[in-house]
Formats: structure tokens, sequence, C-alpha cells
């Protein structure tokens, strides 16, 4: 297994599948945490950093629906943690009601271990694409493949000029940017720059006065703070 290998939450009450999962993934280069119930679940939580949860839906106390629910919930984890169901509940409306529930995957049991590792990469996979075509400024989300900026999953209306300036400044958050170069990529001549910046500024800042996350650095030009 590799340092930086992807690490999987399982949260299982079946101790037997739970372990053949758990030795399976770390088989496959996964390192992996089991949890028997979803209070245990949100303990590991707490502690650990986790890539991706494989989730049994039919648990006793709090099941896994619920679980998911709770995590979709919780606006940091909701945009850190993928989740795979596994359930034995088949029918069209079982689906539903989990992907409702925020999850990624859905699985029905019995399922081919092979399987399970195929629907794991590809949920890891478009987690990695979103996550570097996506920057996050507390509230603020700006998708770097749309150019669109959103507020707690809202649309911020932004003019092609705006768009082009938090793009340039997206591309390479926490680096200075010189006005020069702004202005190059947006098309904004001299002091035209500043102006779009401060209504920029309008949009994104609590108090544009003291902005929080696009700021002036001195003698360099502004920079884009992400989270």
């Amino acid at each position: 297994m590799i340092d930086n290998a992807s690490h999987i939450l399982v949260v299982d009450d079946d101790a037997r599948l739970a372990s053949l999962l758990k030795q399976y993934l770390s088989d496959n280069g996964y390192r992996v945490t089991v949890a028997e119930s979803a209070d245990i679940a949100r303990q590991k939580m707490k502690g650990l950093t986790f890539d991706l949860m494989v989730l049994d839906r039919m648990m006793p106390g709090e099941d896994g629906l619920s679980l998911a629910k709770s995590i979709r919930a919780d606006q940091i984890a909701s945009k850190t943690k993928p989740i795979l169901m596994l359930t034995a509940m088949a029918d069209s409306s079982d689906r539903i009601d989990g992907l409702e529930a925020g999850v990624d995957d859905y699985l029905t049991k019995p399922f081919e271990p092979r399987e399970l590792l195929l629907r794991i990469e590809a949920i890891l996979r478009r987690a990695k694409i979103e996550t570097n075509s996506r920057i996050v400024f507390g509230d603020f989300s700006f998708d770097l493949t749309k150019s669109e900026l959103t507020q707690d999953g809202t649309i911020v209306n932004l003019t092609s000029s705006e768009q082009i300036l938090l793009k340039t400044l997206a591309e390479t958050p926490g680096v200075p940017i010189s006005r020069d170069n702004l202005s190059l990529s947006s098309g904004a001549q001299g002091r035209a720059v500043d102006v779009q910046i401060t209504r920029l500024r309008r949009k994104i800042e609590e108090d544009p006065k003291l902005p929080r996350y696009l700021q002036t650095v001195r003698g360099e030009g502004y920079v884009l703070w992400a989270d």
C-alpha cells in the first residue's frame, strides 16, 4: 500500500462482510477503516480524513440512509466524502431514496467485488476531477470549467469580464497576479482592472473595504485566497 493511497471508511454492522471488504480493498491499494455503526462512523470522521465512504443501508439503530442525509447536511463533510451505498434493497424506489439522500452510487447485494472496486475507482476519479476544477472560498464555489460562481448552491450573476477575471485568479489561488497580467486576460485596460476588482468584491465579500478573499498585494497585484 502506498503512502498517498485513498482512505476508505467502511460502515457495516456485518462484521464478516466488513472484514472481507477491508481485506479486499487493502489488497488493491487502499487504506481502510471499519465502523460497525453510524455512531462509530461519526467518531471516526472526527479524528480521521476519508476519501470515500462505503455505507451499508440496513443497520440497527441509525440506518445508512439517515447517516448519509446527516453528512450531506454538513456542508464541509458533503464536499469531502463521496458515499457508495450497499444494500439488499433492489427496488427502484429504494435506489431513488438513496440518491435523494445524497449518495454518489448505489450497489445492491450480493455484488461482485470487482464491480465494487470499479465503482469506487470511478467515484474517486470523478471526485478528483471536481476538486481540481472547483475553487471554494467561504460560502462561494467557482467552477473553473464553467466559469460559474455559486453561493451556497445559488448562481451568482457575473459579467463576462468578471468571469474572466475571477477565473484567472482562481487558476492560481494564493498566488498574486499583476494588474498587467489581469489586464491581458480580461481585456480591461489600465485602472479598469481596479474597477472590475471593486465590483467583484461587492459580490463575494461581506465587507468589500476589508476583503477576506480577493485581496490587494502591494507592489504585486491581486490574489484570491481559497479554503
